[in-house]
């Protein structure tokens, strides 16, 4: 059997013509993607810094009339203050990317290698400019959540979102008051063996993800549901409401055996007390 029909087996069947030629000739069109996303991203970050790199020069030019060590203090300041202003702008910049090109991401099962990708990648390719560079500096924010609604991540009212740790925001929904604790992994997508899946995530109200626990695709967590910290949601899992889950794989824990779990930590503590 040919590769090329070997791995159409894994792939719903194709769109179109485009979507022949991409899984035909995958390789090199993953290296075109990866240049087209490069391009994309040098020419989104330069627009981030045109309003910084405005400033600069002015004050820059006006510190050098100030006596003593204060040239080099303003010039400090001065370019600390055209990183945010970078930063900030790099907010709005990427949003407006997102909204033009085509970056609406659909669930999808298949290979990598194909035209049903392409969104998902174009649309984390550009989060994740957000993500590693500016968006620790704003979560918790209200500049941090209004990025994430604007890349088309459903926000609730009065979410505490707590982690820049994020991928895939079209597909993830939050409910109102629940909370992502620190370093929370949350992501809508997961792949293995050659197969690329994309599912949605759903939090629901009042729930609590506990400290740098990792949720994956296609879950969903009941109101009220707690994942404890450090814990790991396979996909798949239904997190009912009101439930507690823990473990590496995430599991159901009964309201005994979380008891019980409280009762052993509450003698811990005495004991080295």
């Amino acid at each position: 059997m040919k590769p090329f029909a070997k791995d159409q087996s894994k792939n719903p069947p194709p769109a179109n013509w485009l979507d022949r030629l991409l899984r035909r000739f995958s390789r090199i069109a993953y290296g075109l993607a990866v240049l087209l996303m490069y391009t994309l991203a040098s020419s989104a970050l330069g627009l981030a810094l045109a309003p910084a790199l405005w400033v600069w020069p002015l004050l820059h030019r006006w510190s050098m009339w100030l006596p003593g060590p204060l040239p080099w203090i303003l010039s400090g300041f001065g370019l600390a203050l055209c990183f945010f202003l970078f930063g900030l702008a790099l907010l709005v910049v990427i949003p407006l990317y997102n909204w033009v090109l085509p970056t609406r991401v659909r669930p999808f099962k298949g290979g990598y290698y194909t035209i049903h990708a392409l969104p998902w990648f174009l649309h984390n390719g550009l989060f994740y400019l957000v993500r590693f560079t500016f968006l620790p500096f704003v979560t918790l924010t209200p500049f941090g959540v209004w990025f994430l609604k604007a890349m088309g991540m459903k926000i609730g009212r009065h979410a505490f979102i707590n982690t820049e740790y994020i991928s895939d925001p079209q597909l993830i929904t939050i409910g109102d008051d629940a909370a992502l604790g620190g370093s929370v992994r949350i992501f809508a997508h997961y792949g293995g063996g050659g197969n690329l899946v994309i599912a949605p995530v759903i939090v629901g109200h009042r729930a609590t993800l506990g400290l740098a626990c990792c949720v994956m695709g296609d879950v969903i967590i009941g109101d009220d549901a707690t994942i404890l910290p450090e814990s790991v949601v396979l996909p798949g899992s239904r997190v009912g409401a009101g439930e507690t889950w823990g473990g590496v794989p995430a599991r159901r824990i009964e309201r005994e055996e979380m008891d019980r779990i409280k009762a052993e930590i509450r003698g811990m503590s005495e004991a080295l007390g």
